[in-house]
């Protein structure tokens, strides 16, 4: 439980830094573009209150002692949802997210220790332990912080965020076919990971830096590979 608590802590910090951000935003603020294609400042805040949302019923199923309770409908219906509560008065948007994230915290204090042991599936995942979703949960809240555009960047990750993060691009990618093969070469940390068999070209930098990239956040301009080959464009990652 030791872990979970810690755990606990690290995302209820990231939560709060995002909410006292968000509080900041008027409407203006939140019709204009995300660092996400196709979605406004709005429909990144819909997606975090759903996401919310989403862990309370995963964690609702496992108190209950369901077996893998599912975390949306399906990917349409998540789509769907974010794009209504996006359209959504700039009060509605910022009470919603409030709401959610305060339902959240609740779970996460009421939880009995055994059910953080039994098994959720988030979309488009295995099923897992239902403690991983704070893992989850904070890499959300960090990522989409930053696609905000609203002053947060990868350089105010909290520590052991982006290589988190890193960890699982790298596997994920390794298993798609038509992803080029790269190192990554974390020289803060003296860590590397390979996007594939036989990497044929390192790309090195912070940490951070390497994260924004791969991930899609950052064109890459801090770091640095072979002189006679460009940076990649990695593939898109969700």
């Amino acid at each position: 439980m030791t872990e979970v608590v810690d755990s606990i802590g690290r995302v209820t910090v990231s939560t709060d830094r995002l909410l006292a951000r968000a509080a900041g935003l008027d409407a203006a603020a939140l019709a204009a573009p995300s660092l996400l294609p196709g979605w406004t400042r709005a429909h990144v805040l819909a997606h975090l209150a759903g996401n919310a949302r989403s862990h309370v019923r995963m964690l609702d199923g496992a108190a209950a002692g369901e077996p893998r309770p599912r975390q949306y409908a399906s990917a349409a219906a998540r789509a769907d949802e974010i794009e209504d509560r996006a359209r959504r008065p700039a009060a509605e948007i910022l009470d919603d997210l409030r709401t959610s994230c305060a339902a959240l915290a609740d779970r996460w204090a009421s939880l009995p220790a055994a059910a953080w042991e039994r098994a959720v599936a988030p979309l488009n995942r295995s099923p897992r332990p239902a403690h991983r979703l704070l893992w989850s949960r904070l890499r959300e809240v960090e990522v989409h912080h930053v696609d905000l555009a609203a002053g947060y960047r990868p350089a105010d990750w909290p520590d052991g965020l982006a290589d988190g993060v890193l960890d699982e691009v790298a596997a994920a990618f390794a298993e798609r076919a038509e992803t080029p093969a790269f190192r990554l070469v974390a020289t803060d940390l003296g860590r590397c990971w390979d996007t594939g068999p036989e990497p044929g070209l390192a790309v090195a930098g912070p940490s951070r830096d390497l994260c924004a990239w791969v991930t899609g956040r950052d064109a890459g301009a801090g770091l640095s590979t072979d002189p006679e080959h460009p940076l990649p464009t990695p593939p898109r990652w969700s």
